[in-house]
């Protein structure tokens, strides 16, 4: 018993040693979604614990099939692996990472325990309790249950947990703006923060074993409950989606739109407010990024975000959306100086925005290009919130 606890002593360096094991977030499960989870969360600068209740991670898809996202988990978890073995890192504290611009990624954040089973889940307080097969006691307060639930579900006394519900895109709602992850699957379908919380049961998310993008998007869901102290209720849209599109997870099932691109960020953004929507073929959606933006595809939408768009589409109708026309609305819209933006924007239209086209103030814009302007001068994404449906608050 001495050997074991030593043992668990040099797993969790930032605990005082005693045996009962304190994270913030415990993931448990084998799988990819579990990986991804624990990935995400301690990348995420909070203290992460999986258990993974067999002797190690085993992708539940074929080697030859391996997504790259997959691919990237377990690199990810082999350097890890390197980091812990030969340079433990000291432990950064809470406030000192709130105050960084980059969240924490540091190995002493992650952990896991291999081949020890749990024989009780409980609750206790807001987090978690459980014991271990070994005697020893795990406290969380954020669980992800990413495998068989069947002893949460009786320990909890309820009917099941089911796996959270993934819409297909349409814009026949505006449900798609609380998306906080595409799905790879034969049609373009995304996750709602809101179909992944689980209504009347705080601080426990529920994920598929094999899916890698809902299993980061619960990862960064629990780390932000954790990192704030807060219920997964009162989880916040924008920064949880902020935090996602920091570590490059697509939230728009957008199939002609690659992690590669030099503007992927700026289309994200603008394809999530649904100021420029796709064009669904076939179950896929589409950006088409390179097709010009027209005034009768902007003119409802950038109203809908901005009163003051109102006075400016009536002033101006049926105009071409060129380039000079776009420094006017943002211009009126933003509170911005004209001449002080032309410039800027010239400047910028090659070395930070690397279009290829030539910059020329009469030339209407593609949705590539409007997108970036309008996501740079007036921010809707992150300036503007949502409701839980995922209506405008103005």
């Amino acid at each position: 018993m001495k050997r074991l606890f030593l043992l668990y002593a040099f797993l969790f360096p930032f605990i005082i040693q005693a045996q009962t094991l304190k994270t913030d977030v415990l993931i448990i499960g084998s799988g990819d979604a579990a990986l991804a989870s624990g990935i995400q969360s301690y990348k995420s600068g909070v203290k992460t614990l999986i258990l993974t209740q067999s002797t190690g991670f085993s992708s539940q898809k074929s080697a030859v099939k391996q997504s790259i996202a997959v691919q990237n988990l377990f690199k990810t978890l082999a350097a890890w692996e390197v980091k812990k073995l030969n340079k433990p890192i000291e432990q950064t504290s809470k406030s000192k990472a709130k105050n960084t611009k980059k969240p924490i990624d540091s190995a002493a954040f992650l952990d896991v325990v291999n081949n020890v089973k749990y024989t009780e889940i409980k609750r206790s307080g807001n987090g978690w309790a459980l014991n271990l097969s070994d005697g020893l006691d795990i406290k969380a307060k954020i669980l992800v249950l990413a495998h068989e639930p069947a002893k949460l579900v009786a320990a909890l006394k309820i009917n099941e947990l089911a796996p959270a519900k993934t819409e297909v895109l349409n814009y026949n709602d505006n449900l798609y703006r609380t998306t906080i992850s595409r799905l790879n699957t034969t049609e373009s379908r995304y996750l709602s923060l809101y179909n992944l919380l689980i209504p009347n049961q705080e601080n426990l998310l529920f994920i598929p074993p094999g899916n890698v993008e809902i299993g980061q998007a619960a990862g960064a869901t629990a780390a932000y409950s954790a990192f704030f102290d807060t219920k997964t209720s009162l989880s916040n849209l924008k920064r949880i989606q902020g935090e996602l599109l920091s570590y490059k997870l697509a939230l728009m099932p957008f199939e002609d739109v690659k992690a590669a691109d030099s503007n992927w960020l700026a289309l994200q953004k603008v394809g999530i407010t649904g100021i420029l929507k796709a064009d669904i073929k076939n179950g896929k959606a589409f950006f088409n990024p390179e097709l010009e933006v027209t005034y009768d595809e902007i003119k409802q939408p950038i109203k809908d975000y901005y009163y003051k768009a109102q006075i400016w589409f009536d002033d101006n109708k049926n105009i071409p959306i060129n380039l000079v026309n776009t420094i006017t609305l943002v211009c009126y819209v933003g509170n911005k100086a004209i001449d002080a933006t032309t410039n800027e924007i010239e400047k910028k239209w090659k070395k930070n925005y690397k279009f290829s086209s030539k910059y020329d103030l009469k030339k209407v814009l593609t949705r590539r290009e409007f997108s970036v302007i309008i996501n740079e001068y007036l921010k809707p994404f992150d300036e503007v919130n949502v409701d839980k449906t995922g209506r405008v608050i103005r």
